[in-house]
């Protein structure tokens, strides 16, 4: 019992210095100024979309977390709620504006719908011993979704900087990636915690469930899938995609997988991001 308190508590000041220390992103604060948009566009424009529709997809996320999480710990709803939604809604609108400003397209993203799957766990949440489960899963969507921001906006801003794009690398990109390694802390921090607490059917029915579950973050469909094979390629990480996956896989490897000796990746995240890869040249030769 210690132990859990122990690591509540650290939860508690986790997200109060989240809350302190990262406000939303102050929209003044940002300097949409382009040398070279076409170029920049080129390069990057559909790696802006696809991160702009993720961040503004956070409000469904919500609403998808509502219905799975029917009563979660108070800590889980200050996270998402307080801390988590606010900023990731602003990354959306930044990253979406200046997306329109190089002559784009505004990302067109889905706020609202909640699948018949996500309110099915729902129902089943409403027990306990299953919300945990789905709690479970919640975390470890979180740190494969969290480390993949991380990953991704840092090689943004290297090639943003790369292309002498100062304005866009020091007020857009850079206090983005800055707030996303502390969402990540709080995923892992809670997995750890709750894994320890699990029964061996519920760790069974964990792996199980994650097995089926598994995506790259907003890749909900096969075209999506594609996008991100697409993001991939432009970040200069589709020929090593297995070392992505393990990038992201690190912890989730650690905690579900330990008793697999030699197992560097879970299979289905490799073979996600194969597949994302795989579908982008695909659909590029046709």
């Amino acid at each position: 019992m210690a132990r859990v308190s122990l690591n509540e508590a650290r939860l508690a000041e986790h997200v109060d210095r989240l809350g302190h220390e990262h406000p939303p992103i102050d929209l003044d604060s940002v300097d949409y100024a382009v040398r070279r948009p076409d170029l920049f566009n080129a390069r990057y424009g559909h790696v802006l979309d696809y991160m702009a529709r993720v961040e503004l997809e956070v409000d469904r996320n919500v609403l998808e977390l509502t219905t799975l999480l029917p009563d979660p710990p108070e800590i889980d709803r200050r996270f998402y709620a307080e801390v988590w939604q606010p900023q990731e809604t602003r990354h959306g609108l930044i990253l979406d504006q200046l997306q329109v400003h190089l002559g784009r397209p505004a990302a067109v993203a889905d706020l609202t719908s909640v699948g018949i799957k996500m309110k099915l766990l729902g129902a089943l949440a409403h027990l306990d011993a299953f919300q945990d489960v789905c709690r479970m899963l919640y975390y470890l969507t979180g740190m494969a979704t969290e480390r993949s921001a991380v990953v991704a906006y840092n090689l943004l801003h290297e090639g943003v900087v790369e292309l002498g794009e100062e304005a866009v690398a020091r007020t857009v990109i850079a206090p983005i990636k800055r707030q996303e390694p502390g969402h990540y802390a709080f995923y892992q921090l809670s997995a750890r915690g709750l894994w320890a607490q699990l029964a061996g059917w519920q760790r069974w029915m964990v792996r199980r469930m994650r097995h089926f579950s598994f995506a790259p973050v907003g890749a909900n469909d096969e075209a999506q899938r594609a996008d991100f094979g697409d993001l991939m390629h432009s970040l200069g990480i589709d020929g090593r995609s297995d070392d992505f996956a393990e990038q992201i896989s690190r912890v989730e490897r650690e905690l579900l997988w330990a008793h697999r000796r030699g197992l560097t990746v879970p299979p289905y995240v490799a073979k996600a991001f194969r597949e994302a890869v795989e579908l982008s040249e695909v659909r590029l030769a046709s």
